[in-house]
């Protein structure tokens, strides 16, 4: 399960759920990559959890950072765009 909920403008918290423990992450999306990556079709919530859906098939939650911004992820995962898009 996951959860996000926004915190303040471009800030959220992310809350993964499994069994009986929960990991928490705090996630930055600056309007400017937002409309990149969604042209505004999904809001930023569902962003940021097709984002973690999107790492959590290629490493445990364990490997993800607690705390960074979306732009990031393409760092290490260069088909990250192409995939949310």
């Amino acid at each position: 399960m996951i959860k996000v909920k926004e915190e303040n403008e471009g800030k959220f918290l992310v809350i993964i759920g499994e069994k009986n423990t929960e990991t928490e992450y705090n996630v930055e999306v600056d309007d400017e990559y937002y409309q990149k990556l969604t042209e505004g079709r999904i809001t930023k919530q569902e962003l940021i959890k097709k984002s973690f859906q999107f790492l959590l098939e290629r490493e445990s939650k364990e490997s993800i950072f607690s705390s960074f911004n979306l732009r990031i992820i393409k760092s290490y995962f260069p088909e990250y765009e192409q995939v949310i898009k």
